[in-house]
């Protein structure tokens, strides 16, 4: 079985622990005293409390059953004061005081505790983890693995590669964090990695304009909360996370970048007084509801939105310059990091700026670069996009592609859209796009459109969500159907997928987020997968109980090799872009606001080809027992899906429980 460490048992790591051990997974959490020891594991067993509490609360669990899944997740966290026990994790996570010398030591320690296998990972949210791995023998085993305050509730995880970090390691890393039910995003490893980065760019001048101008603290909270750019003000938030921890970050910050990022010298007075906010008894920027320090002049709410919005996206901008991480893992890191929530309005910056149209966005930009200076100085990558006239949502390309679906009827789930001799089947079934019946109908009916529309020779699948490819097959409408639909189903199913391979419209598969399943099979059905950076492919349906239904078995070794493809499917963890690229998964990475022009390349350089030499060359190519093979993924499918397991692994996942197999 999976085992991990937590070292550092603080209000942190008994966190950390609890989101392992409720995940499942067994847990060592180590501290150097025992009483720390326990103050961890009470702080992991009140999460539980509360977190289960919600459910007998809801009455989907009784006082008993609560009470009984309660004992059994703290049961999984082992407390210790020494190393014994780690002789057999997989996994570990310091989570000690932010000090590089006690890292080191600790790094130390765990590389000759530790089996040479182990991933050791570090909490932290600005030391380097190059200089930390330096400490072990297996610098190519540490990532950073930063959760957010709180863990126990915060679903992001930033991902850190140091200089020495193995593709492997950041692999591991992403499946660990997705086995607990956490968001990944990975980056390199730069001062304030990238929500801190992104977020206290935007707050420092905040701050600057507040001190300057003697704001009111509370107007200013009131403005920015209420144009929705963030989920509260600023200095509200601050008194939430604690004055010591914003003002260690943001000094990080100015120290690394400069007077870019502005220090609230408010701030450090108050931290420097110990008035930490809620969690010094409640006193910093407020107390009982009254600023404690100066100002009660009135912001100009518009300017204050624009100077907060223009520096976070110069910032991410910046950030997908440095190459230190992608479009769409920056906006899922602010969503998920920072609370910018769509379903509540508020925008992460590259979508937003796609929303408001990037002309526009633009013209502020440089209207503050007039009045403040070279901080807010238009970024190449938003200069280039304007230029090329992908202004956002309005012109079907920004930052994101949108489609812009032909005129006339239309599939529900899958819209057609035609450039030219290029057609686009934009992957509508918001918001995971899984693979239903209704999409393998609507997909089959554009494809049929596709086939006979005059002078179209390729057809690129894109998604019209921009945080996901397909995430896999609608489990719950293939639960609903009769065993004679089913099959119906699976047979359609393949004779599409086969016919992508074979027809003489040559496809391309834009992958441009996760691609999971049955979304995986679609683009592997495909000629060529283009991949974004942040593309994450994978074979889950053997943590189901069951085996790939749409080719998995059979498409995924002549692509990848059968020992790769063997991994991937008895395994079921997900690879990203890059091992997708070199094992032959993906023909191309790009990045992110890249792929899309570059599928569109594609499908113009292929649909400029003879067709019949296409068909031919497609039929042909890889030629043998295909058919064959699929036949036996179809048998061997439908035997799998009858199974006591294959019930149990559904039941499992549409409950977000872990799947207890009986191997009938």
């Amino acid at each position: 079985m999976f085992k991990a460490a937590v070292v550092g048992a603080g209000t942190m790591g008994g966190q950390i622990a609890q989101t392992i051990a409720a995940a499942g997974i067994p847990v060592v959490l180590k501290d150097v005293q025992d009483e720390l020891v326990q103050a961890g594991l009470e702080e992991a067993r009140n999460v539980t409390q509360g977190q289960i509490g919600k459910l007998v609360e809801r009455g989907k669990l009784t006082e008993e059953q609560g009470s009984a899944q309660v004992d059994e997740v703290v049961a999984r966290i082992h407390g210790t004061t020494t190393y014994e026990g780690f002789g057999d994790v997989d996994f570990v996570i310091e989570a000690v005081p932010e000090r590089m010398e006690i890292k080191q030591a600790v790094f130390t320690e765990l590389d000759a505790a530790t089996p040479g296998h182990a991933i050791l990972a570090s909490n932290t949210s600005s030391l380097s983890i190059t200089e930390i791995g330096e400490a072990t023998n297996r610098p190519d085993k540490v990532v950073g693995f930063h959760y957010f305050y709180p863990a126990s509730i915060m679903p992001l995880i930033e991902i850190v590669e140091g200089d020495d970090t193995a593709p492997e390691t950041v692999g591991a890393a992403v499946n660990f964090a997705q086995t607990i039910k956490k968001q990944p995003i990975t980056c390199g490893e730069v001062p304030g990695f990238v929500v801190n980065r992104i977020l206290n760019s935007g707050i420092s001048e905040i701050w600057r304009a507040q001190e300057e101008q003697g704001l009111s603290l509370k107007a200013i909270d009131e403005a920015i909360a209420a144009a929705q750019v963030a989920p509260m003000g600023p200095f509200f938030l601050t008194d939430l996370l604690g004055l010591d921890t914003v003002l260690h970050v943001a000094e990080h910050l100015s120290e690394s970048y400069g007077e870019t990022f502005y220090v609230h010298r408010g701030l450090q007075q108050l931290v420097a007084d110990g008035k930490l906010g809620a969690k010094s008894g409640g006193e910093g920027f407020f107390s009982d509801g009254e600023q404690t320090i100066p100002g009660d002049a009135e912001p100009d709410a518009e300017e204050l939105v624009a100077l907060f919005t223009g520096r976070a996206l110069i910032e991410a901008c910046l950030l997908v310059e440095e190459g230190v991480c992608s479009v769409r893992d920056i906006d899922l890191g602010m969503m998920a990091g920072a609370g910018l929530d769509p379903r509540r309005g508020l925008l992460p910056p590259f979508w937003k700026a796609d929303v408001e149209g990037l002309d526009s966005v633009l013209e502020r930009i440089e209207g503050l670069q007039e009045k403040h200076g070279d901080r807010f100085a238009a970024p190449v990558l938003l200069r280039r996009l304007v230029a090329q006239g992908r202004l956002g949502m309005q012109s079907g390309q920004g930052f994101y592609p949108y489609p812009q679906p032909d005129e006339g009827e239309q599939a529900e789930t899958v819209k057609l859209e035609t450039r030219g001799e290029v057609a686009v089947a934009w992957l509508a079934n918001a918001p995971m796009n899984a693979v239903s019946p209704d999409v393998i109908r609507d997909l089959k009916t554009v494809w049929e459109r596709v086939k006979t529309a005059d002078g179209v020779g390729a057809m690129v699948i894109a998604s019209s969500v921009p945080v996901v490819f397909s995430a896999g097959a609608d489990i719950k409408a293939f639960t609903r159907m009769d065993e004679g639909g089913g099959e119906e189903l699976i047979h359609t199913a393949h004779a599409l997928l086969r016919d992508f391979g074979q027809d003489r419209v040559a496809t391309i598969a834009a992958v441009n987020a996760i691609a999971f399943g049955g979304g995986c099979e679609v683009a592997m059905a495909c000629d060529v997968r283009i991949a974004a950076e942040a593309a994450v492919f994978g074979q889950p349906e053997i943590k189901l109980g069951i085996i790939p239904g749409f080719g998995g078995t059979q498409r995924l070794p002549r692509l990848v090799g059968p020992n790769k493809a063997l991994e991937m499917n008895l395994i079921g963890d997900a690879i990203l872009a890059g091992e997708a690229l070199e094992s032959g998964l993906a023909n191309r990475v790009v990045p992110d606001h890249e792929l899309f022009e570059t599928a569109l390349m594609w499908g113009r350089k292929l649909a400029a080809q003879a067709p019949v030499a296409i068909e031919k060359i497609k039929q042909v190519s890889a030629a043998g027992d295909l058919d064959q093979g699929i036949e036996a993924e179809k048998q061997g499918f439908a035997t799998a899906f009858r199974t006591a397991d294959a019930k149990e692994g559904i039941s499992a996942f549409l409950g977000k429980r872990t799947p207890r197999w009986s191997g009938k």
